[in-house]
């Protein structure tokens, strides 16, 4: 069942990454199973709780890795030429938009983490130096 979900997303919005990713795609599946997976429930417990400051700093880690990973794979989807794909990828300016739809989130709920943890007095706490 999940191999026919897979065939059908790839074929509906044109990914082939998802059918045969390029060698450097796959090192972004890796980190994402050996890096980013085990960060979610540690970030769930933290983030539900509340008041953990202690997320702080693996967040940040966290939002700029996977922001990171994001731009290549956009870049990817707007600019290779997929004519030569053994899969069908997206051939039109439109299904490179909608493929890129796709992928922004993943670029998008990293970022906001990022600014939240940068920038909320929630996460930055600013120590107060004390007046001799």
């Amino acid at each position: 069942k999940l191999t026919e979900l897979l065939q059908w997303y790839a074929v509906t919005f044109r990914d082939p990454m998802m059918i045969q990713p390029p060698e450097w795609f796959k090192a972004f599946i890796y980190c994402e199973a050996f890096l980013q997976m085990p960060f979610f429930p540690v970030a769930a417990y933290a983030f539900l709780k509340g008041g953990c400051k202690w997320i702080r700093t693996p967040a940040i880690i966290y939002s700029t890795h996977v922001a990171t990973t994001l731009f290549p794979i956009l870049a990817h989807i707007l600019f290779h030429d997929f004519s030569k794909s053994e899969h069908l990828g997206p051939q039109t300016l439109h299904e490179r938009l909608i493929l890129l739809s796709i992928y922004v989130p993943y670029l998008l709920i990293p970022l906001l983490i990022l600014f939240t943890m940068l920038y909320s007095p929630q996460y930055n706490h600013v120590e107060k130096r004390k007046r001799k």
